[in-house]
């Protein structure tokens, strides 16, 4: 690269060496280099030199030093284009893309066909998705090398990242033609092919399309896309003759694929039910050990072809003992005609079953074999799932009991029992169920992680980590090992359970570590740019770029990001040190005998927290111990990578501004996930915190577009009006926001008050317990002196009406206190109500029948120690009586 202050033979060979150095990783070598320029006083301030060494620094992880040594060699040489280039690069090491563009640019300045500084340029382009710009970028290399391939799929990706698809055609239509020489099975140009034809779909130009696969046959070697795309071609196309044969030899490639059979369907344009199931009769009878063609008529059939159907389907799966046999028709109990047809089929089953081992009394009769005697297992255990799905706890607990007592070491039907305590509500209940099935097969990692999952659900967090040690890098704690396979679901899980413990700061690490997990996806997109435009996959790297602008959306990000948000808005409403100081201010009133009392109880956590501080202790040094050596093999692989913050518990549940931590984790859910309610009600949560009346109007507008009937948003209306009223009283507001704000509140609730909207919201929904709930709510936050009707029209809703989720946010409203005031009476006479209604679930039971429930499960299982203990001394005194004998004998 020419230089704006070119050094002399002796040292512009060396500092070439030092750039060969730094290319080679060869850092230490190259601080040498460095160091024998700069020591010619004619050229210590020589500012690329001292770029290059302070780039060279970064490589060692010295970062403090190359920033120092970057900005001085950019201040001696500010026209240098290396200077600014290696700037750039720094900036780039520290995930500061916008800084790099930055740099980049100024260094084009003074060297403007620099191809090094336009490729790095137009990566960092495509990362930060500025397309226009990449479009320039990749313009203009295209014009300073036009005889590279790369040059020429760029500048055409550039058009149609932007849409321009007729433009992006024409370049690759351009380049095809270019090419002379194309060797027979040529890979590369097969995908080139293929991604032109997407491009031609996505410019809706499908019979050009269609014939530019007709035309290069012969050359694209993925025969499979080609089948593919010219029979779904066809179909939009209306020329659904030519499809049929195309969808038949695809199914006869795949019988299991599921799309291939919707598109048969519709190119041989069958829609009536019977029809479909005659068309899938046909498949059955062609590829008979095939599973779609038997499952996928259940979603058509009505009636009594439904019935047929499901029966013989029914039949199979129970014959050959499938476990997933009723996940597979589970959907179809979205139709209750369907769902009773099912039960009514089961039920018959396990009688006919259980008096003469057929399924039914028409085989019995016809002397057909006998089915095999685990039949009737797995038709109890397809029974004790539907009930349990259905919500009847008493019949699954029946049916699976059954089962058990039938065959008591089969692992899914002690996973099925779990489930079952689990939806009942007793999550402690359904771990004891899962640890008893992981027992039996300690070696099965589903079973494990099951098992774990369970736990974590009983927040049992360190249990449920000890379970997943099994399966971590011994000399690793298992969270750590956990958070660098970037295990999401176990994060997420440990998160809600901190959260439900009261562990806030355990609950934020969880949740910002699942965060920075989606950001090094993001990051690891870097590394495709190249090499995808390289090896010319360019399908694959255009949805991998659109699956990363909707990363977001996945559910193990909402999941961690609406925990975080709870517990921040929690943190905000009540924060840690506030708690502290109420807790001395109380200890000063209390009585003697009580202060005796809370004395001896503190002494006790003292000791507690002494012991958990010594074993936190040793963790941390494992832990540092371990990020230590992280850091060290981090730094051989990507020695540019940026060392990220320790996440410490303590600092994150002490944070000065909760609520800007909240926006954080809101901004990229009200991007990505702005089809879900509870994006917005949790977007009004945080905007009602800092009386941002704009943005709350915002929230609640976008939520009644998802679902104007949702319960909740009636009560974010009513405090939105609250606090508009309160914000008139204080100070006049600007002219256009007064004009918006007003204009909402007519559309909200017209001419009312807000008693009269929130009496006519509960008369019109009295049947709903959670409209119920967000009506008696508002109640009291617009009276408080209405309490006890507030709280009565929650708690005189009929039980048998309620569900045990709605069940359980009415009552830990009512037990918080948080929504009602204080209530403590009111809440144990609806947790007694509850508890009658939902008898297996936890939170509704006393503490003194779970104690003793606990003690005799103890007792029974002493007891059962004790007796193998004995019969194993029984065991060994025959043995040594038996050995006696034969030594005497002898």
């Amino acid at each position: 690269m020419p230089s704006s202050d070119p050094l002399p033979p002796k040292e512009g060979a060396l500092f070439r060496k030092l750039l060969k150095c730094y290319e080679l990783k060869q850092y230490k070598n190259g601080l040498k280099l460095a160091k024998q320029i700069l020591s010619n006083p004619k050229y210590m301030e020589h500012g690329e030199t001292l770029a290059m060494k302070g780039l060279t620094l970064n490589g060692l992880g010295r970062r403090e030093e190359a920033y120092k040594y970057v900005r001085l060699g950019l201040r001696n040489d500010l026209r240098s284009h290396v200077c600014w280039h290696v700037y750039g690069l720094l900036q780039r090491s520290d995930k500061k893309y916008d800084e790099a563009i930055k740099c980049y640019r100024n260094a084009l300045k003074w060297e403007r066909d620099n191809l090094q500084i336009l490729k790095d340029l137009s990566l960092l382009q495509i990362q930060m998705r500025d397309l226009e710009g990449y479009k320039e970028t990749r313009h203009h290399l295209f014009t300073l090398r036009p005889s590279q391939h790369a040059s020429w799929i760029g500048f055409a990706m550039s058009y149609h990242l932007l849409r321009d698809y007729e433009m992006a055609n024409n370049i690759l239509e351009t380049f095809s033609q270019s090419q002379t020489s194309i060797e027979a099975h040529d890979y590369r140009h097969s995908e080139l092919l293929l991604y032109q034809n997407q491009i031609l779909i996505e410019s809706s130009r499908l019979e050009q399309a269609l014939d530019h696969l007709i035309k290069y046959n012969a050359q694209i070697v993925d025969k499979l896309a080609v089948r593919e795309t010219m029979g779904d071609l066809y179909i939009q196309l209306q020329q659904h003759e030519m499809a049929v044969p195309i969808f038949e030899s695809l199914i006869r490639r795949n019988p299991e694929n599921v799309l291939y059979y919707e598109q048969y369907l519709s190119a041989r344009q069958v829609s009536e039910s019977s029809a479909v199931v005659a068309v899938y009769r046909e498949f059955q009878e062609k590829y008979p050990r095939a599973l779609c063609p038997r499952r996928l008529p259940l979603n058509v059939a009505t009636g009594s072809e439904f019935r047929t159907v499901a029966d013989e389907y029914m039949r199979r799966g129970l014959r050959k003992g499938i476990p997933p046999l009723f996940v597979n028709v589970r959907t179809l109990h979205q139709e209750s005609e369907k769902a009773s047809v099912i039960e009514k089929l089961t039920l018959h089953y396990f009688e006919n079953l259980s008096r003469s081992g057929h399924f039914s009394r028409k085989d019995a009769d016809s002397g057909a074999p006998v089915e095999p005697a685990s039949a009737l297992v797995w038709t109890a255990l397809f029974l004790a799932q539907h009930y349990d799905y259905m919500r009847d706890t008493d019949r699954a607990l029946e049916y699976i009991n059954v089962a058990i007592d039938h065959t008591p070491t089969l692992i899914e039907l002690l996973i099925t029992k779990g489930r079952i305590f689990k939806h009942a509500g007793d999550a402690v209940e359904a771990y004891v169920w899962l640890e008893e099935a992981q027992s039996m097969d300690t070696a099965d990692r589903y079973i494990n992680s099951k098992c774990a999952k369970y736990m974590l659900r009983a927040n049992m967090v360190q249990e449920a980590e000890e379970i997943c040690a099994k399966f971590t890098r011994e000399g690793v704690s298992a969270m750590d090992n956990l958070n660098e396979m970037q295990c999401m679901w176990f994060q997420t899980e440990c998160a809600l359970a901190y959260q439900r413990m009261g562990r806030w700061g355990e609950s934020l690490k969880k949740c910002h570590e699942v965060e920075r997990h989606f950001a090094e996806i993001v990051e690891d997109q870097f590394d495709f740019h190249t090499y995808c435009m390289r090896k010319m996959t360019l399908r694959a790297y255009v949805g991998l770029l659109r699956l990363e602008d909707v990363l977001r959306q996945h559910p193990f990000y909402f999941k961690a990001s609406k925990c975080a948000i709870e517990v921040y808005l929690r943190l905000y409403d009540k924060p840690l040190k506030l708690e502290a100081a109420i807790e001395e201010i109380d200890i000063e009133n209390l009585p003697p005998s009580e202060l005796k009392k809370l004395r001896s109880k503190q002494r006790k956590a003292k000791k507690k927290a002494e012991l958990e501080s010594a074993q936190a202790a040793q963790a941390q040094v494992k832990r540092e111990q371990h990020q230590k050596s992280k850091q060290q093999a981090s730094q051989e692989t990507d020695p540019d990578a940026p060392q990220l913050d320790e996440l410490v518990a303590e600092k994150l549940e002490r944070t000065d501004e909760p609520l800007e931590r909240a926006i954080d984790f809101l901004k990229p859910l009200q991007q990505l996930a702005k089809e879900r309610i509870e994006t917005h009600l949790l977007a009004f949560e945080v905007y009602y915190r800092k009386n941002k009346l704009l943005l709350m109007l915002q929230s609640i507008q976008r939520a009644r577009v998802v679902n104007k009937a949702h319960p909740e948003i009636h009560s974010c209306i009513i405090r939105f009006m609250k606090s508009l009223s309160s914000a008139f009283k204080q100070q006049p507001l600007n002219e256009h926001v007064q004009k918006v704000l007003n204009k909402a509140t007519e559309e909200l609730i017209g001419s009312k008050t807000l008693q009269e909207l929130n009496d006519e919201f509960i008369a019109k929904h009295n049947a709903s317990i959670l409209h119920l709930y967000e009506g008696a709510r508002s109640l009291y936050e617009l009276d408080s002196s209405k309490k006890d009707t507030a709280i009565n029209l929650v708690t005189s809703f009929n039980q048998n009406k309620i569900r045990l989720e709605e069940a359980i946010k009415v009552y830990t409203a009512l037990k918080d206190g948080n929504v009602f005031g204080e209530c403590g009476k009111e809440a144990s006479a609806y947790q007694q109500a509850c508890q009658q209604r939902f008898q297996y679930a936890r939170i509704f039971r006393n503490i003194e029948e779970l104690e003793a429930q606990l003690q005799e499960k103890e007792a029974a299982k002493l007891r059962a120690e004790e007796e193998q203990l004995q019969l194993n001394h029984i065991d060994s005194s025959e043995t040594v009586l038996v050995s006696a004998t034969a030594v005497a004998a002898s």
